[in-house]
């Protein structure tokens, strides 16, 4: 089975999920439960409604209790708040050799503000290493095993290095490891907390993202990509570092969009927001 045929396994579940959601009352009719008892009921409700009280606009960075707040729900939300289920056979399928299969994304709601959406990845997908310019991301992992990579520039507000884009530029690595759902969510902000990252499948994976403010190309939030270089690699002037700097600290350098960045989009068929 393919891929693209398991992805559309997901979506026939999530639909079923999504009917199961709406109550029919009167012929034919179906109708949705208030918003209060949503609010209380439903966990991706909550988290818009969390989101729409956290996240202010361009320029802004929640405060460290609506951070908190955020990560209260998504912490203790499952596959199931969205649809998903790790009995489908996407979530199932072992990683093939020599094959770097495309990354697939749905969003959930998006606005202005922010953006609700959820990556899968087949096992030995890749998204490579990316920046997210003024956003401040939440990342949930639902299901799967993912590697993660993460770096936050050591000058992330130089202006020389807005001038020369191509120039390398000096960052510390934040994250280097394997996470396995369940588990805590994280949090990148604009110049810290693991600003630029990267993910690699091990097995088929789900993760749940909150982006605020989303990428605009015309409000200059456009992703970059980049690659990881060792810090002994290049000829720049360096200063003197013990050799367990030296693996803290790379290089990274600007890059034409690749290949692996491309997506596929599938609309979302789970739990439907009420939007307010």
């Amino acid at each position: 089975m393919t891929n693209e045929a398991r992805l559309s396994d997901v979506s026939k579940v999530i639909r079923k999920k999504k009917k199961s959601f709406r109550k029919s009352s009167g012929k034919g009719k179906p109708s949705l439960p208030s918003p209060s008892l949503t609010a209380a009921s439903f966990p991706l409700q909550r988290l818009y409604l969390s989101c729409l009280d956290v996240f202010k606009g361009v320029g802004t960075v929640p405060s460290s209790t609506d951070v908190q707040k955020v990560c209260r729900i998504l912490d203790g939300m499952k596959a199931e708040d969205v649809g998903l289920s790790r009995n489908l056979p996407f979530f199932k399928t072992p990683s093939t050799a020599g094959v770097t299969p495309k990354v697939s994304c749905t969003t959930i709601n998006k606005s202005e503000k922010f953006w609700l959406c959820i990556f899968f990845l087949p096992a030995n997908a890749v998204i490579p290493l990316h920046n997210h310019p003024g956003m401040t991301v939440f990342n949930k992992l639902l299901l799967g095993k993912v590697h993660i990579k993460a770096y936050d520039l050591v000058n992330a507000s130089n202006e020389i290095d807005s001038i020369s884009p191509s120039k390398p530029k000096l960052a510390c690595k934040k994250a280097d490891g394997v996470f396995t759902a369940p588990c805590d969510t994280s949090v990148l902000y604009p110049t810290s907390g693991g600003n630029i990252h990267a993910f690699k499948a091990i097995t088929p994976c789900a993760i749940l993202d909150v982006v605020g403010p989303p990428y605009s190309k015309e409000d200059g939030r456009d992703c970059s990509y980049y690659r990881d270089i060792p810090y002994d690699a290049l000829p720049y002037e360096q200063g003197v570092m013990s050799e367990e700097e030296r693996e803290r600290y790379w290089w990274l350098e600007e890059i034409d969009v690749p290949k692996e960045s491309e997506m596929r989009g599938i609309q979302y068929t789970g739990p439907q927001i009420i939007e307010i």
